[in-house]
């Protein structure tokens, strides 16, 4: 700004063309993140334009909300403590901006059980648990670094990457050793700009649970180079039989570990939108990080004030027996979809072991009209209205992720269909299949 010679007045320089111009038409640009911005899940199902056969109702196999087909719901116990927390009117309000303290002593206190270390000042309360991934990833790293993300993975670890400028590297997991980490190539990809490891156990989309030793050599490489751990533990409660899920952080004596967890799955209401991030510090190395989440905490001004109310109740009063049916169910239906699609020439079905999903390899040489798992997938739904999701929405082609909240009889007539379906276009006659131009994994 200058001032006036004549009558001291203030002029903006700028606005009159001394050290710009004026527009002078409307030229309104996206930001840079928001053009980056990118769901692979959306992306690729938009690019297959996939429409069912009219003729056959629509088994919805792709998405990941338990609430969908209704045989699935939240106890009573649940339901009646957000109705006495929206009843109390001292809910209606903001709370401090990393949650209400009796919400993140609830938590401390249920994590607890097995760390005996956390405090309520560890806990951070956010929208929901992709909030505290991505809250956990903005805290730790800055553009042009890295982070390793398992391969196949829940696709919002690319997205919040690819927007913020973010390398994701992705170590992967290997289905013929129930979908552990390949943990020589994982090291092969750190370098000095590498911030943090990423690690979804039970996974989305493989439904593996980690043993405790695989878990322990994680974080020897983890230590090895000094590297703190996202654990992205959502589905921490959903183990099958004659599995054990451990978790991440009370196995960690020196790597810092930032535990990402929410009510959505677990309790059967991921629109209630409520996550937390644990701080796991180890030696005081995440003081700064805990300070930045704080700051974050700033932008969304606090979580779902209703359920950070019911969440006291919620995590003391649900009974065993909900999360044992809940766990039965899922266990049964993955069994049925196992077997059957197992007694299906071309598909490679991998057992779950937790969580809400099994993955399906398709064996493609079998199938040579078709030049890829999306390919494949897209006439599946044309011809007999299934659907799961495409590998290529967790960077893993010629496989398939469907969900195993579906009720068990409409999996069996899923698996049926399945099963038409590769009878009618199976060949004798085995082909490779060369690379195609389909969108690649960003």
């Amino acid at each position: 700004m200058s001032v006036s010679a004549q009558n001291g007045t203030k002029v903006d320089n700028e606005a009159n063309g001394v050290h710009g111009k004026k527009r002078r038409e409307w030229r309104v640009e996206v930001s840079r993140r928001a053009r980056q911005t990118y769901n692979p899940l959306r992306t690729i199902i938009e690019f297959m334009d996939i429409k069912p056969n009219p003729k056959k109702s629509l088994i919805p196999l792709s998405i990941g909300d338990p609430t969908v087909f209704g045989n699935l719901k939240a106890c009573p116990e649940i339901q009646n403590a957000v109705i006495q927390a929206a009843s109390d009117h001292s809910n209606n309000g903001y709370s401090q901006l990393i949650g209400s303290k009796a919400a993140r002593e609830a938590i401390a206190n249920h994590m607890n059980r097995a760390q005996h270390s956390i405090t309520p000042d560890d806990v951070y309360i956010v929208n929901g648990c992709s909030g505290a991934v991505e809250m956990s990833i903005v805290a730790l790293a800055n553009p042009g670094q890295n982070i390793l993300c398992p391969r196949p993975g829940y696709s919002i670890f690319q997205t919040v990457t690819q927007a913020l400028d973010i390398e994701m590297r992705q170590y992967n997991l290997l289905p013929d050793q129930k979908w552990e980490a390949d943990l020589k190539q994982m090291e092969s990809l750190i370098d000095e700009n590498t911030v943090a490891i990423v690690v979804i156990n039970p996974s989305n989309p493989c439904g593996s649970v980690f043993s405790r030793s695989h878990l322990e050599d994680v974080i020897a490489l983890a230590e090895k180079y000094f590297l703190p751990i996202i654990a992205d533990e959502i589905y921490e409660h959903i183990v099958f039989p004659g599995k054990k899920f451990y978790s991440l952080a009370p196995l960690s004596k020196n790597v810092p570990v930032l535990q990402c967890g929410g009510v959505s799955k677990r309790y059967l209401a991921p629109g209630w939108r409520l996550g937390w991030i644990v701080i796991n510090d180890r030696g005081g190395v995440l003081k700064d990080v805990k300070d930045g989440l704080a700051k974050l905490s700033g932008v969304p001004l606090c979580a779902n004030t209703v359920i950070q109310g019911a969440l006291p109740a919620i995590l003391k009063n649900t009974p065993q027996s909900f999360y044992d049916e809940v766990n039965g169910k899922l266990h049964r239906t993955a069994t049925v979809a196992f077997e059957m699609l197992s007694e299906i020439e071309g598909m490679k079905p991998v057992m779950p072991e937790g969580a809400m999903y099994m993955m399906v390899g398709i064996d493609l040489t079998l199938f040579p009209e078709f030049k890829d798992g999306l390919a494949f997938i897209k006439a599946l739904v044309e011809e007999e209205s299934v659907f799961g999701l495409p590998g290529e929405c967790f960077c893993y082609p010629n496989y398939i992720r469907i969900v195993i909240t579906i009720p068990e009889e409409k999996m069996r007539e899923a698996c049926e269909r399945i099963g038409v379906f590769c009878a009618n276009h199976r060949s004798n006659t085995a082909v490779d299949h060369a690379d195609s131009d389909d969108p690649p994994c960003k």
